[in-house]
This record gives C-alpha cells, sequence and structure tokens, in this order.
C-alpha cells in the first residue's frame, strides 16, 4: 500500500533549502584486474546493490567517450572500478550478469548500454528507479531529484561534468561518484519500505 500522503513534487528552491549529505562510509578505489575479480567475488554475495556509471564528458560536436568509471554500493562499502586500467573482468560481468543481484539506480539503460561496449555481457538484474517513480506519479525522476524528494536531503552536483578519464581521481570525485551508487540502493530500500515497490 503505498502512503497517500507521498509528496509528489519538490522545486529547485525546496531541494536547496535542504541539508547537504554524502557517503561517508568506506570507499574502494579499484585499479586493476586482479582486484577487480577480488572485489566481484565479494560482490557476489549481495543481494542488492546501487549501480551507477561516470564517463568524461564531451565538449565538441561528434565526440563521445566509454565509460571510465563503474560503481557499485554494497551494504557496507562502495566499490569505484576504474575501468579503462581494469577492463570489464570476468568476475565483474559475472555481477552485472547475475539475475540474482538486484543493481538499481537512475537511467541504467544508456549506462548497461555503454558499458556492453567495452565487453559485451548479458544485462540481469538491474532495476530502473525511474519507472517505480513514474508508476507512483512522482514528477522528480532524477537521482538528485528523487534523494531530495524520498530522503529529505540533497547532494552536490559539483563533480558531475569533470574528467572522470583521469587517472588519479580527485577525492571530491572519489565522494561525489560513491555517493551516487550508494543513493540508489537508498533510495530502492526507501521505495520498498514505502510501498512503492512490491
Amino acid at each position: 500500500m503505498i502512503d497517500p500522503n507521498l509528496q509528489l513534487h519538490i522545486s529547485k528552491a525546496e531541494i536547496n533549502q535542504l541539508p547537504m549529505k554524502q557517503y561517508e562510509g568506506p570507499i574502494h578505489l579499484i585499479r586493476t584486474p586482479d582486484e577487480a575479480n577480488l572485489a566481484a567475488e565479494k560482490l557476489k554475495a549481495e543481494p542488492l546493490l546501487g549501480f551507477d556509471t561516470e564517463t568524461r564528458p564531451a565538449f565538441r560536436v561528434g565526440e563521445s567517450y566509454l565509460p571510465s568509471l563503474l560503481q557499485l554500493a554494497s551494504e557496507k562499502e562502495v566499490f569505484l572500478f576504474q575501468i579503462q586500467q581494469t577492463g570489464l573482468t570476468e568476475g565483474l560481468r559475472a555481477v552485472l550478469s547475475s539475475p540474482d543481484i538486484i543493481k538499481t539506480g537512475v537511467s541504467i539503460r544508456d549506462d548497461v548500454s555503454e558499458l556492453r561496449k567495452i565487453a559485451d555481457f548479458e544485462p540481469a538484474g538491474f532495476l530502473e528507479l525511474a519507472t517505480f517513480a513514474k508508476k507512483a506519479h512522482i514528477k522528480n525522476l532524477g537521482l538528485r531529484g528523487m534523494a531530495a524528494l524520498l530522503l529529505g536531503f540533497r547532494v552536490s552536483k559539483r563533480e558531475q561534468v569533470s574528467n572522470w578519464a583521469r587517472n588519479d581521481l580527485t577525492d571530491s570525485q572519489i565522494t561525489y561518484a560513491a555517493t551516487d551508487a550508494w543513493l540508489g540502493r537508498e533510495i530502492y530500500l526507501h521505495m520498498e519500505k514505502i510501498g512503492l515497490i512490491s
């Protein structure tokens, strides 16, 4: 049963009044294929992961880049895979193909389609948060809007168009990327609790 008092829209001005929050747990920056496979072994035991990717922004017509970073958030930690260094290893592809692991976030279809250009896999277990929000007639369908509306805080957008292809990511980029994946998981759990996901 969906909460009848569920707020369906939040304005930019209202979002700006909310307190700032970011992910504050352990973050693992993964830079080699071996590290990626070890992390994937850990992630295979998780029933629910927050999912996101980051791509270097393109500023010229016709310019485009493949994803630089894959973020997966478990209950207690977030893994950031620098996929230009690690590649999409067999272990990672197994996580992304597992129907037993729910992977949740926003604009997932595009992210998955771009990841498949790096190494093909059969995606399974992906759940798009915007689909559940639309069904409940929620108007804010982006990750930040949903976080504000459902979780009651705002998150920074400062690093959104920064260079995700750099070898050495800044602390600010690392926190931003981890927060995005963590939010996917948190919003899913909240939606489940209030009856938007059954």
